[in-house]
């Protein structure tokens, strides 16, 4: 099975199509990659060098892998980082390509806007296209707690909250919602959990909160990918999360262990490959 995978690019460490393709791919996934960014490394160091690619230029590169004459072999596209606002037009025209070639394709939509924290720190235009557009194509949308109440327009501190954001984002499309950073009010400030809302109902799955200082990228990139590549075998959303959940958590132990400022994705490939069952979605 292939993928299209349209996220950002950086030639230091794993954001973006460097924190999703390799998993992809020791998952089992012929990955095509287009990036959307070509960046030294991701913004959070105190410099970063690149550029911001045109939706033209994406185009281009689309139209020659058309061109091949194998997109009907497409079981899914995934989105992240965009880059500019114009970019978002040119996925949802890749969705559609791959839609009328394989109908049974599905769009996985990562919709990268900001955080707590942080704010939004994505290019004037990209979230309200996000919100307005993206998510309405979406068969999957996977954001964090403060992407998911920007989406719903709603304050999310309890799994009530949470229950309300996802229908509300339901009704704009997808059929799939993870929340991947799910932190109500009253959460230990030891544990972070994942909230999923699909045909299955309400699951809430919780691992340990590892202390990751400096903050490290590309966890949502990761976390996204891999729930992708475990949902498409069976469609089955909890049995994916819990798949995931294990692997992303093995990633986080495995930079902890080595101390590293980057995702150590290479030296935890076997634990992303064959997780352990750890972890139990549970329904709210």
């Amino acid at each position: 099975m292939a993928i299209l995978s349209i996220q950002s690019h950086v030639a230091y460490g794993h954001v973006g199509n460097r924190a999703a393709v390799f998993p992809l791919e020791r998952l089992g996934y012929e990955v095509w990659p287009i990036n959307t960014v070509q960046f030294s490394n991701h913004a959070g160091y105190d410099s970063c060098t690149g550029e911001v690619f045109t939706s033209a230029h994406l185009a281009l590169v689309w139209s020659g892998v058309k061109a091949r004459g194998r997109i009907g072999e497409c079981e899914a596209v995934l989105s992240g980082f965009m880059g500019a606002a114009e970019v978002g037009h040119f996925i949802l025209q890749a969705v559609d390509d791959v839609k009328t070639a394989n109908p049974g394709a599905l769009y996985c939509c990562d919709p990268v806007i900001g955080d707590y924290g942080k704010g939004v720190f994505v290019s004037e235009g990209i979230p309200a296209f996000i919100a307005g557009q993206a998510v309405r194509y979406a068969d999957i949308i996977t954001p964090n707690q403060f992407e998911a109440e920007l989406i719903s327009e709603s304050v999310i501190a309890s799994i009530d909250d949470a229950k309300a954001a996802c229908d509300t984002i339901h009704e704009l499309g997808p059929s799939v919602v993870l929340i991947t950073s799910f932190k109500p009010g009253y959460a230990q400030d030891t544990t972070i959990s994942m909230f999923l809302s699909s045909e299955k109902g309400f699951h809430v799955l919780t691992t340990p909160e590892l202390s990751l200082n400096p903050p490290i990228g590309g966890s949502g990139d990761l976390t996204c990918a891999v729930f992708l590549a475990r949902y498409l075998p069976d469609r089955d959303p909890v049995r994916a999360l819990e798949l995931m959940a294990d692997s992303v958590f093995a990633v986080f132990e495995q930079t902890c262990a080595e101390r590293e400022s980057e995702l150590s994705i290479i030296a935890a490939q076997e634990k992303i490959a064959h997780p352990q069952s750890r972890f139990e979605a549970k329904k709210v």
